[in-house]
């Protein structure tokens, strides 16, 4: 829609030319507000005219986010992976979130559709599990049996995209608590890195660890 201003923007520079003489008279202050007022409806004219539409959103593509628009910079070592990381989808850090839920919850069977067909898994205590995704599940569910209550607790979470090697990724850092069988409580630090596959499922887990209490110098 046009601006209201500008339809009335010839009657009021008529009207100002018809009845100068008069304000020629007024005092010096009110002279002054008259320009004021003129000036102020210059000014939203333009702003109606200029002022972007109030539904338009930011894009990762523009220049605040865009890879292309990212700084060259020289690292003290190598990078053996990617240094060029881009905002991700948020739906990987909400699997991530629910497979950690799901394990709480003592019911890895629910997370089932997050995961791919194949799956690696590299946890904090050097072990490797390699294997088809039904596999994957049964031995995380044993694992989580050996406790009677598990909780955790979310610090941060944040889906990633690395521009150069075209792979999703979601991070979470947390704790979970233990409860043993026998009533003893652990407490632990973990850092998870997983990626996505092209089919949004969840194919590659690093984990990292640390205990809540430093060891005893």
């Amino acid at each position: 829609m046009p601006c209201e201003y500008s339809k009335n923007i010839v009657l009021v520079s008529h009207w100002f030319n018809n009845f100068n003489s008069y304000f020629f008279y007024l005092n010096h202050k009110t002279i002054i507000m008259r320009k004021l007022i003129f000036t102020g409806m210059i000014a939203a004219i333009v702003s109606c005219n200029s002022t972007p539409s109030s539904n338009t959103q930011t894009t990762a593509g523009d220049s605040a986010t865009s890879p292309e628009m990212q700084e060259d910079v020289t690292y003290a070592y190598p990078v053996g992976y990617s240094s060029k990381f881009t905002t991700g989808d948020p739906k990987n850090s909400q699997a991530v979130l629910n497979i950690w839920k799901a394990f709480d919850k003592g019911d890895l069977a629910s997370a089932k559709d997050y995961f791919a067909d194949s799956v690696e898994m590299h946890f904090s205590d050097g072990s490797v599990m390699h294997s088809v995704r039904d596999s994957v599940i049964a031995a995380a569910q044993g694992y989580r049996n050996t406790f009677s209550a598990v909780s955790s607790s979310i610090d941060a979470v944040i889906a990633t995209k690395s521009i150069d090697k075209d792979e999703n990724w979601a991070l979470v850092w947390g704790l979970e608590r233990d409860t043993h069988k026998d009533g003893k409580v652990d407490s632990v630090y973990l850092q998870e890195t997983w990626r996505f596959n092209k089919d949004g499922k969840a194919d590659l887990m690093f984990q990292f660890s640390a205990k809540t209490t430093p060891p005893k110098m």
